[in-house]
């Protein structure tokens, strides 16, 4: 049976509402993008309810993403540390054992934090949640089929679709989520495999690989393509990047193609792949296989096609620079939509969406949005790489600065990669910035605003930057890029 709701506090659902007044806007997906829309929604003074499938609140991202990944990719570097770095550094310890039982209870608590967090910032801000799976009826309307089969009507102004993605299969290779395994189920292996073959040297691949190499594991990335580090990465970073890898014990077999996988007798998994230069077969065993060839749209049984909303070949949602949909009321965001699927990417077109909603303008520059691998050394980048450059006909300089010759660098013995910067040829505006080593994804940002504020080179390069930090790098590597020279290399 069919009610409203039209309350703005939490109710149960299946329980009577009051058909007085309408809600603003109804947000479906509590991710990144989804929630921060929400809670933005709620502070401009709109009635908003959040839809929500799962049982906590924070989307892929906070419960089998972002964050419990970067939990176990931070703990294992402390027991790659304890293994092979203490020693030299003056400590010695003894009988460092892994206690990969405690390691993933660590990793819930961060998420269980996070996720409550969420559900308080939803009470602070009078969103009102609605927990099922939320489908469009019409423009207007927003069915929420609850946990026990129930059906709520929201009734409504406008409609944020913010679902996310899911994980993308691969064909010949069912996922079980025990020993052929998704990224979700690499988060919560029971034991550590004596080995693992990854499908797909991208972002979460090297990540989740660098969990398991460090504790252990002999990992093997099996790639399509001739480089690693997915789409954006420049190719001098990437290279560099595969260098540091293979030294930490990560195997790589690239330009090759996955052709399926099969059990063995004794349990174990041969993964068959074939060069695609040459067909040459090759089979590898493993304990575990994961599957990172990348993530879908969630756009299925949304009910998109009731409102005349028609998704384009890879399922994505069209927008327009609105975020609006082709039904102007019902607007969509994050990795339902064009661009990278990313966590912040989504976080900003669902401010900028609601925004707009209000009447606010709404703008968001694309090149200025970072990406970043959270492996040790860390990988970062912002804005175009010298091949996209060379493409496009741009003349442009570059400046580089090599982290052993990093003051901050040199006292923590991470001395690994650099800095390189590309910048206009003839107005010094900065154009991109490509970056391994330490502390890659917090230096990206200040790359992130001058690239947002029009900077150049020079602009960076004279500003104060406090001394020793791991930033002066990135000054140095502007300074070279404007000047031709650094001071200290």
């Amino acid at each position: 049976m069919f009610r409203s709701l039209l309350s703005s506090r939490v109710t149960p659902l299946g329980r009577y509402m009051s058909s007085t007044t309408t809600a603003d806007l109804v947000v479906i997906g509590s991710g990144p993008g989804g929630y921060v829309a929400a809670i933005k929604a709620a502070q401009l003074g709109m009635k908003t309810v959040c839809v929500e499938k799962n049982a906590t609140l924070g989307g892929t991202c906070l419960n089998v993403g972002c964050i419990p990944s970067k939990a176990l990719l931070n703990n294992s570097y402390y027991y790659h540390m304890a293994q092979h770095d203490f020693k030299s550094r003056g400590i010695d310890v003894s009988s460092v054992t892994l206690n990969l039982e405690q390691m993933m209870n660590a990793k819930s608590t961060a998420v269980k934090a996070l996720t409550g967090g969420i559900a308080h910032l939803f009470k602070q801000n009078k969103v009102e949640r609605m927990d099922g799976v939320g489908y469009l009826i019409s423009p207007t309307q927003v069915g929420v089929k609850g946990p026990g089969g129930e059906t709520v009507v929201i009734d409504t102004k406008n409609v944020l679709i913010a679902t996310g993605s899911d994980v993308m299969q691969f064909k010949g290779v069912d996922i079980d989520e025990s020993t052929i395994v998704s990224s979700t189920g690499a988060l919560s292996l029971a034991s550590v495999p004596s080995s693992m073959v990854i499908i797909g040297a991208g972002v979460i691949g090297l990540e989740l690989g660098s969990v398991w190499s460090r504790l252990g594991t002999q990992v093997t990335a099996v790639e399509f393509l001739t480089s690693i580090g997915g789409a954006g990465i420049d190719a001098e970073i990437s290279k560099n990047f595969q260098r540091l890898l293979t030294k930490q014990g990560i195997k790589f077999k690239l330009g090759m193609k996955v052709l399926g996988a099969e059990r063995n007798n004794n349990g174990g998994l041969s993964v068959s792949c074939e060069s695609v230069k040459d067909a040459k077969k090759e089979e590898i065993p493993c304990d575990v296989l994961l599957v990172c060839v990348g993530r879908k749209p969630y756009t299925e049984n949304l009910g998109l096609d009731t409102v005349g909303i028609v998704t384009d070949e890879k399922g994505r949602i069209p927008v327009n620079s609105k975020f609006q949909t082709s039904v102007p009321n019902v607007y969509a965001i994050g990795d339902v939509i064009s661009g990278p699927m990313l966590a912040h990417k989504a976080e900003d077109e669902g401010i900028l969406a609601v925004e707009g909603i209000s009447g606010m303008p709404v703008h968001i520059d694309y090149n200025c949005v970072p990406s970043v691998i959270y492996t040790h050394p860390e990988v970062a980048w912002i804005g175009k790489n010298e091949e996209q450059l060379k493409t496009e006909g741009v003349q442009y300089t570059i400046g580089k600065f090599p982290f052993a010759a990093n003051s901050r660098a040199k006292t923590n013995n991470e001395t690994d990669g650099l800095v390189k910067v590309l910048a206009d040829k003839t107005t010094d505006r900065l154009l991109g910035v490509h970056i391994i080593g330490p502390g890659a994804g917090e230096m990206i940002n200040e790359a992130a605003l001058a690239m947002e504020y029009g900077a150049s080179c020079e602009d960076i390069a004279r500003v104060c930057h406090a001394h020793p930090t791991c930033s002066e790098a990135f000054r140095e590597a502007n300074l070279s890029a404007y000047f031709g020279k650094a001071i200290n290399f």
